[in-house]
């Protein structure tokens, strides 16, 4: 707790009068005055009410204590000030910070994230339809043809996918669900390798290595949108 300063140990105004100073001192010694009564008894009161007297019942003192007190209210406003200001543009700066991280998550989930979102989730989704299409005979023509006009599709825009994803930084809070999605088309593209060796040699080798590799691109898929939480 701060220490009073005189005029407050005096219980009296800064612009009191002399007489003013006199008539305090004198109620707060008989007040306190051992002679009066011990339970009000504080020798630690009396000494600060007997210095405050001695410094404000003098003209040339009291002056000097009075520029003291000034001083050291400006300081104090000025150092409160400056705690103020500081708090100030710290505030100023999380709150810029944080409306550049919004701002850089929104602009990432829609230049971004939406459109190779689109895009796995079509490519994913259609695999199984092409293969069974296949199924009929793979050994037709007009089928193999389809299917690798499916496959050229799908390398295509999945280069297309890819140079999106790399378009923008990744925001740090979406930097899990980011990695996913990057495996993810890693894997699309591995198992598009593999699917076109099919229509070179019949080797149904090469569509159950897509197929897999489809698979497990579907599961870092599904993690990549577990990732996004509330941003989905």
């Amino acid at each position: 707790m701060p220490q009073s300063n005189h005029y407050e140990t005096l219980n009296i105004d800064r612009n009191a009068s002399q007489t003013e100073i006199k008539q305090a001192y004198r109620r707060l010694v008989k007040l306190f005055h051992p002679d009066v009564t011990q339970e009000t008894t504080d020798r630690e009161k009396i000494i600060r009410i007997n210095a405050a007297y001695e410094v404000l019942s003098d003209t040339q003192s009291r002056q000097s204590y009075d520029r003291q007190l000034h001083y050291s209210f400006e300081n104090n406003n000025s150092k409160r000030n400056e705690r103020t200001q500081t708090a100030q543009q710290q505030y100023k700066k999380r709150r810029k910070t944080t409306k550049n991280a919004d701002e850089q998550v929104d602009k990432w989930l829609r230049f971004v994230y939406q459109p190779v979102n689109r895009f796995v989730y079509g490519v994913l989704d259609s695999l199984d339809e092409q293969i069974e299409k296949l199924a009929a005979d793979p050994f037709d023509d007009e089928l193999l043809e389809d299917f690798g006009e499916y496959l050229q599709s799908c390398k295509e825009e999945l280069k297309q996918a890819q140079n999106t994803f790399h378009s923008l930084p990744n925001p740090r809070g979406l930097a899990r669900a980011a990695a996913h999605l990057y495996y993810t088309l890693n894997q699309i593209g591995d198992g598009l390798g593999e699917l076109e060796y099919f229509p070179l040699n019949f080797d149904e080798s090469y569509l159950h290595a897509g197929q897999e590799m489809f698979r497990i691109a579907t599961q870092l898929y599904y993690e990549a949108q577990d990732s996004m939480g509330a941003y989905k």
